[in-house]
């Protein structure tokens, strides 16, 4: 399952997958519902247990019905929290609970056997040991949720990791764990394919001297990376990133070469850089470098802000010949051909030093040896049509302008300023003087129906006739 933060200008979601978004808990509200779970737990005698929380919230009196799965507890010695029945289902959500520690070992382990996924997120947990705890006695945890938890300055000891070691999607998001506690992570966790380490403030990157070769997914926006130096440390620390997600960080360039990029991410698929910093048309074309992109998000840059929309779309498409899914939106095969077509004109007349190139990757010359210099678009001018008619009234003649993109409802409007009378009481006949010999004039009924349909061009005739109200007496019965 993937997850995907930000696109754009909030710090809310976690790329692309709904069903692990609904386990990550994650809000940017964190501090203030921090305190509230701390004001709440500060009354409280005793820390409450993750062994407390989960008795009280699954227990027969939540669910009657036995949703679930049956687990029988041992009885337990008098004034145990523990109840005798409970059920649990294999993802335990247990978030905002103010949990601060683990509690019987036992208890978790018979609880937990057959446990998948525990999303712990929004709790008070403080210590990796009483993580430790928990961890080591759900045997086939799968997914760990830990974010909003105040781990900022707590390291995890090497001896502690152990237990991590079927964990395989794992989320730290605003918890300001160290790079030494991830790579501690990475390092016992052999089968990890998807990490999150969003809202960490982390401004560089300490670089593991052990790689990750099994992580596929690492989402670390809305910190502060700038250097481009820092974000290729990713690529030497997990060789089989397949998707990097660094959106919300203020990434200034994309500054390697193409040799380089090939060596750092040979695996690299998918790369969302929304809101970051690059300025110049030449990092986008250095992501061709990439050899397996075919996802990109590069929304919000300040390189593409004098542009319109069609137009980015339109120059990005044709400088980025491999992406097969831009900003979301699958890219068709017409699609790339207009954008081509688009930025050969776009460029075709400007200096040769304005037109978006470098020395490696010559694109312009490119797509002029394909298409060849190609002629500059007609002009369509599709603003309203008017057209000047005489319309007739009696023995009054006016010379009148008409918006053809307006109804016959409207003209009467029109017409009801010019002579001074109710619209309900005129019809109204359009008389072509080329063919009213052979048709004669034709009434404007239809009071929705646009002039333009009826061909009325410069110097055809409207005719203005009073409504005759038909009247009925018993004199002429």
């Amino acid at each position: 399952m993937k997850c995907s933060c930000p696109e754009g200008g909030g710090k809310k979601n976690v790329i692309g997958c709904a069903a692990v978004e609904k386990r990550l808990s994650f809000a940017p509200l964190a501090t203030s519902k921090r305190a509230e779970i701390m004001d709440q737990s500060s009354d409280e005698e005793e820390p409450r247990t993750f062994v407390q929380v989960l008795s009280d919230k699954y227990n027969t009196e939540n669910f009657p019905y036995g949703q679930g799965i049956g687990v029988v507890v041992l009885p337990s010695p008098p004034g145990s929290p523990v109840k005798d029945r409970l059920f649990l289902p294999s993802v335990l959500v247990l978030n905002e609970c103010g949990i601060k520690k683990a509690g019987n070992r036992s208890d978790i382990a018979t609880f937990c056997a057959h446990v998948i996924e525990l999303d712990l997120s929004y709790n008070e947990l403080h210590d990796w040991a009483e993580i430790c705890t928990i961890v080591s006695n759900i045997p086939h945890l799968d997914f760990l949720n830990l974010s909003m938890n105040p781990l900022s300055g707590v390291e995890l000891e090497p001896c502690m990791a152990e237990v991590f070691t079927r964990v395989r999607r794992l989320v730290l998001i605003n918890t300001h764990v160290s790079w030494d506690t991830v790579h501690t992570l990475t390092r016992n966790t052999p089968e990890l394919v998807e990490l999150f380490l969003c809202l960490n403030d982390y401004d560089a990157v300490s670089q593991s001297r052990t790689a990750c070769p099994s992580l596929r997914l690492l989402q670390i926006t809305d910190n502060h990376l700038r250097d481009w130096a820092e974000v290729r440390k990713f690529g030497l620390m997990y060789p089989s990133l397949s998707t990097l997600v660094l959106a919300n960080n203020s990434v200034e360039r994309v500054g390697d070469t193409r040799e380089a990029l090939q060596r750092l991410f040979p695996n690299l698929r998918s790369i969302n850089l929304n809101n970051s910093g690059l300025s110049k048309w030449e990092d986008i074309e250095r992501l061709n470098f990439l050899p397996k992109l075919q996802e990109l998000k590069v929304k919000g840059l300040p390189l593409l802000q004098p542009y319109t929309t069609q137009e980015r779309r339109s120059l990005l498409l044709a400088q980025l010949p491999n992406v097969l899914v831009l900003n979301g939106g699958a890219v068709s095969d017409s699609e790339r051909e207009d954008a081509e077509r688009f930025f050969i004109r776009y460029y075709q007349d400007c200096p040769e030093q304005e037109r978006p190139e470098s020395h490696s990757l010559p694109r312009y010359h490119e797509l002029v040896s394909k298409y060849g210099q190609l002629a500059p678009l007609a002009d369509v001018d599709l603003s309203p049509r008017c057209t000047m008619v005489d319309v007739r009234w009696g023995d009054r003649v006016e010379a009148v302008s008409l918006r053809l993109e307006q109804t016959v409802g409207d003209l009467k409007k029109q017409l009801r300023a010019l002579l001074q009378l109710p619209a309900n009481s005129i019809r109204l006949f359009y008389i072509n003087r080329e063919m009213c010999s052979m048709f004669g004039p034709e009434e404007l009924k239809c009071g929705c129906r646009a002039l333009h349909s009826y061909s009325i061009r410069d110097g055809d005739e409207i005719l203005v006739v009073p409504k005759v109200k038909s009247r009925c007496s018993s004199s002429d019965l």
